[in-house]
């Protein structure tokens, strides 16, 4: 498989592209099971609610990870540390 800028994809990015294509399909398959589940319904707060759903457990397994350090797990994530403390404030993870 080639990239656009003309190299081949090291196993590693491979790797790192089906997790990502997991991910991704295991969310839209639970989306839709919770929309047949809701017979028809309109769901409120939506998004809140599926933020909620997958945040906690990404900061669960995040924080596992690095033994609850605070600064590799937000450098891991992507996010600054006062945010990431205000998220674990917010499920009751601190």
């Amino acid at each position: 498989m080639m990239v656009k800028s003309g190299h081949k994809k090291s196993s590693q990015e491979k790797k790192k592209e089906r997790r990502a294509e997991s991910i991704y399909h295991c969310v839209k398959s639970t989306l839709n099971l919770y929309f047949e589940d809701m017979d028809g319904h309109d769901p409120t707060d939506l998004y809140e609610l599926i933020l909620s759903q997958v945040e906690k457990p990404v900061f669960e397994v995040v924080l596992q990870q690095t033994q609850g350090n605070i600064t590799r797990s937000a450098e891991m994530l992507g996010i600054n540390r006062a945010t990431l403390r205000k998220k674990l404030k917010k499920y009751a993870l601190e």
